[in-house]
This record gives structure tokens, sequence and C-alpha cells, in this order.
């Protein structure tokens, strides 16, 4: 059997319905829309927009955000049309086997579990920064070295260093609790998440309108950095300002972008898919795109870049309120217990999102059974959720989150590559299929697509492009190693 063989669309469609292995249908488009805002709203906006200030493109870090939105309309409309045709759980994983074969699948799949894994571990490492914030209202804290990794170090004034990290607990922990919630099953899970998602939304509008009269035009001058390098305390240099480095904070900001892609891993959760899909990925998106440039606006100008690359470095936005809000400290502690129910629904969302995947690639024989195998009285694949538990409590316990945030980013632009060709390929073999939805301008906005989120995967540099290969290198030796074997296209292809 060929590497590139696809499955069709009708054996995809039968595989879904019914049997031991189907979902329960019980989401709409509002709980879609919430659900792609509790994924877009978190990390990126109160942890990563301040590091993209940073170490990357100062004031400019609206444009940065502009970017990003607009390679994720490119491929959040491609995501719509494949979301309205193949309306199942596994995302970009299932859109591929149909049409660009099994091996193409394999990668994306694999590169899926890098977006999520990773990305709901970055979001725990933010949430445990914030978790110690709370506490020290209280006059606690988490000791440094249970709530860093083993490769940070604490910074002291004057440029000393004190503790080593050990492991991170308080994100270990949180990720425990969801996946727990997770297990319980997915109208729970949803229902948890609107609340949230209405709380923080309240939050971030809350703090637009008061920080709007607290911004220092200075801070905004020039709008653009001139382009240099930056270093961070790891050693690490980046481009700062300039093109390089608007493209590079486009690039570090984009994962949490990927809440439109979370939702179409829901399809077969979904009550009306073809219709709901289209209006949950598209509606989450121009959202909180809009919410992202506000408020990117108002932070960057009521704190200062070196606020962000020192004092300011964790916990950012409780930190610009309370230094240069006078008056709203009260706000400060309101964001900080926000910020940490914001991130929780972020985590969610991403472990979810995994497990669906994996549950897809399961149920086609790439990856072992157990994936696929569903609860019986809760009707979700707890298995793979207690597995990924594991995998994200061992990158968010032991890797700093710089590291783990750009992997994300990496991993969800060239997922968003692959589908914004997918829907390309799609249009031109089966034109023929009805579509619940279809993509404007097909091949433009596919090949922008590809254009605007190359460029962003071009700012990230050599070291991401490094650790997406060698993600990429262990993912195809266990494809060899198991998945092709275990095939069931493969296996059906020779009669077996």
């Amino acid at each position: 059997m060929s590497l590139f063989a696809t499955k069709s669309l009708t054996q995809i469609m039968d595989e879904s319905e019914g049997g031991e292995h189907s979902l329960r249908r019980t989401l709409g488009p509002l709980q879609l829309i919430a659900l792609g805002i509790g994924a877009i709203i978190g990390a990126g906006l109160f942890v990563r927009t301040a590091a993209a200030i940073a170490e990357r493109a100062g004031a400019s870090v609206t444009l940065a955000f502009a970017v990003a939105g607009i390679g994720c309309a490119f491929a959040g409309l491609c995501y719509a049309e494949f979301a309205s045709l193949i309306p199942l759980a596994g995302s970009a994983y299932t859109y591929s086997y149909a049409t660009m074969g099994e091996l193409v699948a394999w990668i994306i799949g694999w590169d899926l579990t890098l977006e999520y894994a990773v990305g709901a571990a970055t979001v725990a490492i933010a949430w445990s920064e914030y978790f110690n914030k709370i506490l020290e209202f209280f006059g606690m804290h988490v000791p440094f070295e249970w709530c860093h990794s083993p490769w940070e170090v604490e910074a002291l004034a004057g440029g000393a260093t004190g503790a080593h990290g050990m492991v991170n607990l308080p994100a270990i922990a949180i990720l425990f609790l969801l996946s727990a919630l997770l297990i319980r099953g997915t109208q729970e899970s949803a229902f948890v998440n609107n609340i949230i998602v209405v709380t923080k939304v309240s939050i971030v509008l809350m703090v637009i309108a008061v920080g709007w009269g607290f911004m220092n035009p200075a801070n905004h001058t020039p709008y653009i950095p001139a382009a240099t390098t930056y270093t961070t305390p790891e050693g690490v240099t980046h481009p700062f300002g300039g093109i390089m480095g608007i493209l590079g904070a486009a690039g570090v900001v984009f994962f949490a972008f990927i809440g439109f892609d979370a939702v179409s891993t829901a399809a077969q959760e979904t009550i009306n898919p073809k219709r709901d899909m289209p209006i949950g990925i598209l509606g989450s998106l121009v959202v909180c795109t809009t919410l992202y440039i506000l408020f990117s606006h108002v932070l960057s100008g009521v704190a200062t870049v070196e606020d962000f690359r020192t004092a300011g470095k964790e916990a950012s936005v409780a930190f610009a309120i309370t230094k240069y809000m006078t008056g709203f400290g009260w706000l400060a502690k309101l964001v900080t217990v926000a910020i940490l129910g914001g991130f929780s629904s972020v985590i969610l969302v991403m472990l979810m999102g995994q497990s669906r995947v994996f549950f897809s690639m399961s149920r086609d024989g790439l990856v072992p059974p157990l994936f696929s195998e569903v609860h019986p009285r809760f009707k979700t694949p707890w298995k793979a959720n207690i597995l990924f538990f594991f995998v994200t409590a061992g990158f968010a316990g032991f890797i700093p989150g710089d590291i783990v945030g750009e992997m994300t980013s990496i991993g969800t632009l060239f997922a968003f590559i692959l589908v914004c060709a997918g829907v390309w390929i799609m249009r031109r073999k089966r034109p023929d299929l009805v579509r619940g939805f279809t993509v404007p301008a097909l091949p433009v906005v596919a090949v922008l697509g590809i254009a605007v989120c190359g460029a962003m995967i071009y700012g990230l540099g050599w070291t991401n492009w490094l650790r997406l290969v060698v993600w990429m290198a262990i993912g195809l030796v266990l494809y060899f190693g198991y998945g092709r074997k275990h095939s069931k296209l493969m296996l059906s292809s020779l009669g077996k």
C-alpha cells in the first residue's frame, strides 16, 4: 500500500457513526464559540504578550497580533470548509487522511500532539505563576524550587542568583484536576468553560477600559523599534524590532490562536456540525483577535519594555496594574483570579483536543487501541486523557515556559499550512462534494494562508526549526515501527 493512500469520505463517515467508539453529540454554536474563546484568550494574552514585547517587538506587538490574526483568518476559513465537510473528531489529522494520504496524516497527527500537549503544558506553567501571585496576596508563596523547572535559576537583585528549580508542582496539579474533569464528560466540561469565558472576557474589557487612561505615549515611541537584537537571560539571541521582530513576535503569540483549531476537534460531538462548525471557528477568531490587539496596545502603553524584561516578566498584567495604575490595586487582584480561571479553560480545551486527535488515530490503527476506548458511562476517551496527563505533566513540570511556548507555536503553524494545502487539494479532487461552508477565492486564500504562516515560522528562528525537525523524526520512527504495521487502511488493502 502506498504511503500516500487516502481514506474515502464515505469510509470516514461510516466509521464515526454508532458502535463503541461513538462520541455523544451535545455541543451547539454558542458552546463552540465559547470553546474557541476559552482556548484563545489565555496565556497568549496574559503571558506571551509580555514576552513578545520584551524580546521581539516592543510596542509593535499589536502589529504582530494583526499578522497572526490574518494568518489565522486564512487558515480558519480553510478549517471551516473542512469541518463542515468532514465533521469528525481529529481536526487536521482527519482532513489530511482524506486528502494527502496516511503518511501526511501521521505527520499532522504527531504535529498536533506537539501543538496541544506542549500547549497545555505552556499554559499550566503560566497558571503556576499567577497561582503564586494569588498566594502572595495572603502572605504565602510556593518556594522557587517547587514551582520552576530544573533548567531555571532564581534571579536576585544586582544580577545575583538564588535557588535552582526542581519541579513545577502547581502546574502538574492543575493538569491533573482538569484531566479528571474531561474524563467526567464533555458537556460538563463545556459548562465549566462557559462560566470561565464570561468571567475572563469581562476582565479583559475592564483592563482595556481602565488602562487606556494610564498609557504613556513615550512607551509607544517609536511604535516600531529599530532592528537590533536582544539576548535573553538564558543566552538566546532574538531579532528585536523591525520586520523580523514583528514576525518573531507573531510566532511567539501565535499558539494562543489555536482555539478555532480546538473547536474543529469537537466536530463529532457537535449537534449540527455542518452549520455550527464555521460559526464556532470564525466567530471565536473574530472576537479574540479584536480583544488581543486592543489589550496588547494598552499593556505596551502602560508599562515599558524593560519592565517586561525584569520585574514584570512573570504575572506581567498584575505587575503593570500594580506599578502604574494608581488606585486600582483591587483590579490587579481581580485580574489575577480571572487569569487563573482563564488559563484553566485554555488547558481544558487543549487537553480535550489532544485526546480527540489520538482517538481518531487509534481508530485508524496508527496508535494502540486504548486511545479510542470510550468510558462505558461518561462516553469520553478516558484512557487517552490519563496518558496525556502524564505527558503534559512531564513538559510542565520539567521544561521552562519559553521553550514549550515556542514549540507549540511552530507546531500550530505547521498544522495550519497543511490544512490550507489540504482544502485546496480536496476542492480540486472532489468538487462534487456538498459543503456546508465554502472558502471564498480559493486558491488565493489557501496560498496566502501558507505564505503568512510560513513567514511566521521563519521568524521563530533556527532553534525552533530544529526542535520541530527532531520531533517529526521521532514521530516517523514510531509510524514505521508501529503505525504502518497496524494501519487498518493497509490491512484492509491486503485483505486482512
